[in-house]
């Protein structure tokens, strides 16, 4: 039990560190890979408490393709940094705002979660005589339960797909690209032309 309570500490603490560093980075670069460093160790608080199905998805999609994924978007993608934090202090009211905001609701939710309707702490729900692993109790909630919303959180995720590629699409006027539509346009007259060369000269 000590152990288990040292390990969520170390976890938790690493967690939250790298979730600040994240934001405090000035190398977007290592923003990513602290970003990764923090889905490591939420994976990790997983696993200490039974949800190893979370930590295997946690790893293997936001680690293995959004985490990477980033990361290569950032290397490659030519962004001006200086520029996109010049705006930081214009906004900050706005977003401290918001912050606050988000902040009160997350207390808000958390008080109405640990205590119920006379003021005390809500009973541990007892487990059923049948014994459902991990899987198999997600995969029955999520599918049933909350179908709905979890077919809105794939639309929303395919048009923020959508909006982030339209962003970054850049038209360069030095980049030869295929147009299948000119080419399939082009007459005789624009492919074929009859050169007529002289006896004994050369092209």
């Amino acid at each position: 039990m000590i152990l288990h309570a040292i390990l969520f500490y170390v976890f938790a603490v690493a967690a939250v560190g790298a979730g600040a560093m994240v934001v405090a980075a000035r190398n977007p670069v290592h923003s990513v890979l602290f970003l990764i460093l923090a889905f490591f160790n939420t994976a990790a608080l997983f696993v200490l408490i039974g949800a190893e199905f979370l930590a295997m998805i946690l790893v293997i999609v936001y680690v293995g393709a959004v985490a990477v994924l980033f990361l290569f978007v950032v290397m490659m993608l030519d962004i001006d940094f200086a520029e996109l934090r010049s705006g930081f202090v214009r906004y900050l009211p706005i977003g401290a705002l918001v912050g606050l905001v988000l902040l009160a609701e997350l207390v808000l939710i958390s008080v109405s979660w640990a205590l119920g309707p006379t003021g005390s702490v809500v009973a541990a729900a007892t487990p059923s005589g049948a014994v459902v692993d991990n899987t198999r109790a997600l995969g029955e909630i999520l599918y049933t339960r909350y179908l709905f919303a979890f077919q809105m959180a794939g639309l929303i995720l395919l048009v923020a797909m959508i909006g982030a590629i339209v962003l970054t699409l850049r038209h360069r006027a030095d980049v030869r690209r295929q147009s299948i539509a000119a080419q399939l346009a082009r007459t005789r007259a624009q492919s074929v032309e009859v050169v007529k060369v002289p006896l004994g000269e050369h092209v």
